[in-house]
């Protein structure tokens, strides 16, 4: 299938289907023509792409794991340091959720003390 049929099928821009072939994500062959054909399991795969990105996951981490990426939902099988790239992500998150809710808290703060003044 073509670049727009993929598009259609899996409500991902073309743009970014091209990033993600950039990215060594998805692997279309050439026409001679110059336009990218994808098999029909592409779509499995970006919908899997699609999915760990919502996990917060990076583009070079979903790179990593694609080896161990099965079906849909999608499953991870277990793969060489696949926990540790899971658990580092989940770190980093933490950190920014941490890092977020004390800026929350000390705008609070701020404005409290702020409405507080006669």
């Amino acid at each position: 299938m073509l670049i727009g049929e993929l598009s259609r099928r899996t409500g991902v821009r073309p743009h970014q289907l091209r990033y993600y072939e950039a990215q060594g994500l998805l692997e279309p062959v050439r026409r001679s023509s110059g336009y990218r054909e994808y098999a029909d399991d592409a779509v499995l795969t970006v919908v899997q792409i699609r999915k760990l990105l919502d996990a917060g996951l990076s583009t070079q981490d979903i790179g990593y794991l694609q080896p161990c990426v099965s079906g849909a939902a999608p499953e991870l099988e277990p793969c060489a340091e696949l926990l540790d790239v899971l658990r580092t992500r989940l770190k980093g998150i933490d950190e920014q959720i941490d890092t977020l809710t004390r800026s929350r808290d000390a705008l609070r703060d701020y404005i409290a003390a702020t409405e507080a003044k006669p």
